[in-house]
């Protein structure tokens, strides 16, 4: 990596592999919860339906979720000696959440986007707590907390989908 990228000089409680080793990890959910993000303030703006003013306070809370989760975990990149990445560039290239649908989009289908894209975030995250655990058990518990949050609003959209007998 280049020197603009990771600070090998650093006096920090964790070896160099191991702070690596996280701060990748926490890179991959900075760029999901960047595109989280925008594709939250996407839907909040093409929002259409009966639904239309539930779902559209519930998607300022996920926007503000996912910007508030993305900044405590490119920070703790900042504090492992390691820059974070969220440039339009690398998000279009990394994100994991697939592409938001052009235009007006029908409350129904805001439902099942979000959800779909907040499972993703939920399951990138809890797929690497074991290897975060093994390295660096602080940027651990702080995907955890971040995963309580995305959980809660998949929790939230997913009360709105119909009931299925």
């Amino acid at each position: 990596m280049e020197e603009r990228t990771v600070a090998t000089d650093r006096a920090a409680a964790l070896s160099v592999d191991r702070r690596l080793t996280a701060a990748k990890v926490l890179q991959g959910l900075v760029v999901d919860l960047t595109d989280l993000g925008l594709q939250g303030k996407q839907a909040h703006w093409n929002l259409r339906g009966p639904l239309f003013r539930e779902l559209h306070l519930l998607l300022d809370e996920v926007v503000d979720s996912a910007r508030e989760g993305t900044d405590t975990l490119a920070e703790r990149c900042l504090a492992l000696g390691v820059a974070a990445d969220a440039r339009a560039a690398i998000v279009s290239r990394d994100t994991r959440l697939s592409e938001f649908p052009e235009g007006r989009v029908e409350d129904r289908e805001v439902v099942e986007l979000m959800t779909e894209r907040l499972h993703t975030v939920s399951e990138a995250g809890r797929s690497r707590l074991k290897e975060l655990g093994e390295v660096d058990v602080v940027s651990q518990d702080l995907v955890i907390t971040v995963l309580e949050d995305i959980e809660k609003h998949l929790w939230m959209f997913e009360a709105h989908r119909p009931v299925r007998r």
